[in-house]
């Protein structure tokens, strides 16, 4: 996994991967500020819809103002991987490509694009199945933070699992058919899992939060034809 992030980050000025990442970027930045912007109304008609009930409530647009402070703030990186990997599904075609072309030219030769239908719904899954697997935890969670035991690490575990999956697919679905998929998937729990851990630290860091799509997406490609030679 060392070898696949330093071939990776060599490869992050090429043209097509620098392109994609600026892209990318740009569109996470978009939509988590849309997000934000909608989760904002969303509170403020929430407070007005409760001051409405109670008869009046002068302080409902000051709760309002900072209940979504706090949700962003809490949920902010959670909000902001889900958009991530929503959006580099999207464009992780183009990455998976120029790894190869440069690295594995036989397998790409062989591989057959994405439909951006097919790329769309691969994304838009990822960022549902994140989401709504974390929520479904949440209780675990606060019951791991009200006890004291790990539960930074259970997040970590489960959201490292969570990314191996959608980044391992990713590359995959340009070599293998539907159906074969969850066999390869039940083969390389190992690999994946690995892949997963090193995005998500890549996740947590400032900055490098930005590349971690693009690095994680190349990354993967790595893990996925070095993985088929051994």
């Amino acid at each position: 996994m060392i070898q696949a992030f330093f071939l990776s980050l060599g490869q992050l000025f090429d043209r097509p991967i620098l392109a994609v990442f600026v892209k990318s970027v740009i569109l996470i930045l978009v939509l988590f500020a849309a997000a934000s912007v909608g989760l904002w109304f969303g509170m403020h008609a929430l407070a007005d819809g409760i001051a409405a009930w109670l008869g009046g409530w002068s302080g409902s647009d000051a709760f309002a103002d900072i209940a979504t402070i706090l949700i962003v703030l809490v949920a902010h990186w959670l909000m902001f991987r889900a958009i991530a990997v929503a959006v580099i599904g999207i464009f992780a075609d183009e990455v998976v490509a120029a790894v190869e072309r440069k690295h594995y030219p036989g397998a790409h030769a062989r591989a057959h694009d994405l439909p951006l239908g097919r790329a769309l719904a691969m994304g838009l899954g990822s960022a549902l199945r994140l989401i709504g697997v974390n929520l479904l935890l949440s209780p675990l969670y606060l019951i791991l933070l009200v006890t004291g035991v790990g539960t930074a690490l259970a997040f970590f575990l489960v959201n490292s699992w969570l990314l191996g999956r959608d980044l391992g697919d990713m590359v995959a679905a340009r070599h293998m058919r539907r159906d074969e998929l969850r066999g390869w998937r039940r083969r390389t729990g190992v690999g994946r899992f690995a892949l997963g851990a090193a995005g998500t630290a890549l996740f947590l860091v400032p900055i490098l939060n930005l590349v971690a799509p693009v690095l994680g997406a190349a990354m993967a490609t790595h893990a996925f034809h070095r993985g088929r030679r051994a």
